[in-house]
């Protein structure tokens, strides 16, 4: 089953960032494009998320 996360989630797994910084890390080149963009903003799968965090964050990867 795939999970997915939003910015809030994603907020979150960066250890409880603000909402900007969130969102300018999102907005990162090199982070993950969003797997959808919907009307409620967009979403990303979990693992290419937990991929990203572990490859670039590895202080924070669980």
């Amino acid at each position: 089953m795939v999970e997915f996360v939003g910015i809030a989630e994603i907020r979150d797994m960066l250890g409880g960032v603000s909402w900007a910084r969130a969102g300018v890390i999102a907005s990162r080149r090199d982070f993950p494009p969003p797997y959808q963009v919907l009307k409620m903003g967009q979403i990303w799968r979990r693992t290419d998320v937990e991929r990203w965090i572990r490859e670039h964050r590895p202080d924070l990867a669980e």
